[in-house]
């Protein structure tokens, strides 16, 4: 068991550290995506209303549709900011457009996901529609697009994490993260390294 806890806590030490930061950035977009969306709601059509129709169907895009995506790319445009400069402090390995190309790309994949998502949340006829007794939209708390925006985004979170740490920020796959490595540079100076584990049979180093 005590194997076990060294194996998931310590030696996955820095995937623990990159999603926490990752977690923290996350919660200051959902925030600024819900932020954005309620601007877009105030100053916009209503939201249930036709957008455009999809020619030659019975479909359509509606105005939340678009509200959505705009808060999307807002909060998006933060989070790699944020990302960028604190969660995988990738600022100095790469250019700016060629990380961005790719997180915009992974955050637009799972956008997709979260608008069809969304579309099953806010259509009536959905087997998993959420409920208009409840959510009636006759205040903030019970409007029913700010709910189903809240479930897209954790849904589609766990995805874009998994994928920009594997894709997007290139300069922190298979090497240790700069933040970490600083650590252990400030923990070798101050003494508070902790002491190497010996092998059995194994003898320390001894200068020569």
């Amino acid at each position: 068991m005590k194997s076990l806890g060294h194996y998931v806590f310590v030696r996955h030490r820095q995937n623990w550290n990159l999603l926490f930061r990752f977690g923290l950035v996350g919660g200051s977009g959902v925030l600024i995506n819900t932020l954005a969306l309620i601007l877009l709601k105030r100053t916009g059509p209503h939201f249930e209303d036709v957008f455009i129709d999809l020619p030659g169907t019975a479909f359509n895009i509606r105005w939340y549709h678009l509200f959505l995506m705009v808060s999307f790319l807002v909060a998006n445009l933060w989070n790699f900011q944020l990302n960028r400069h604190f969660t995988f402090r990738s600022s100095k390995h790469s250019g700016w457009w060629r990380e961005y190309a790719p997180f915009l790309a992974v955050g637009l994949v799972a956008q997709l996901i979260g608008l069809g998502l969304a579309t099953l949340l806010m259509h009536p006829g959905s087997p998993i529609s959420l409920p208009s007794t409840v959510l009636d939209n006759s205040t903030g708390l019970r409007t029913k697009l700010y709910w189903a925006n809240l479930i897209v985004i954790a849904v589609t979170v766990p995805l874009s994490f998994v994928l920009n740490k594997l894709w997007t920020f290139s300069s922190v796959r298979g090497g240790v993260h700069p933040s970490l490595e600083e650590e252990e540079v400030a923990e070798e100076r101050d003494g508070t390294a902790p002491a190497p584990t010996l092998v059995p049979g194994s003898e320390p180093d001894r200068a020569a």
